[in-house]
């Protein structure tokens, strides 16, 4: 009887040990995946929904573009973007779109990293259309919300915001 009292004890401890040694695992996987969630959720191909900039009145507009963003599983993005109503010529162009696009058209690629507190991605430019920008970080504020990313510049001159959507 002692004996079967003994091992009826020590299944129990093992029992308890285990419950908590998955509990324990359990909840780092769920820690770790919430942190894992934003870099997942960025991911992928995106296509712009819409873009807000000032134009030349000085109001906020939404510009008639269309294009695309790209975040990378490993840490890479592009964007390019198309201005289809701006004439070839630069000097034609508003100032809106100057700092980021020439002729009407914007694009770059290089890396990216997230800090999820923060809701802000800095943006690494290893190559750019627009040469002044390469070598530039540019951080970004964001906003997930559903299949829509919206991303803000977090410099107090830029007044922009952009939309972007994937399915």
């Amino acid at each position: 009887m002692k004996k079967l009292l003994s091992l009826g004890v020590l299944s129990l401890l093992v029992g308890t040990t285990l419950v908590c040694a998955i509990a324990a695992h359990t909840g780092d996987q769920q820690s770790r995946g919430k942190n894992e969630t934003v870099q997942k959720r960025f991911v992928g191909a995106w296509r712009l929904a819409w873009l807000e900039e000032p134009g030349p009145d000085g109001k906020i507009h939404r510009a008639g573009c269309t294009g695309l963003l790209v975040f990378t599983r490993d840490g890479h993005m592009s964007v390019q973007v198309m201005y289809p109503n701006v004439p070839d010529n630069p000097q034609a162009a508003s100032t809106a779109g100057v700092q980021y696009a020439r002729g009407g058209y914007e694009a770059s690629f290089g890396t990216y990293a997230i800090d999820e507190g923060g809701h802000t991605f800095t943006y690494h430019v290893e190559g750019a259309l627009v040469r002044s920008l390469i070598g530039k970080d540019l951080p970004r504020s964001f906003e997930l919300s559903g299949k829509r990313l919206i991303v803000n510049s977090t410099s107090p001159d830029e007044h922009w915001r952009v939309a972007w959507e994937h399915d």
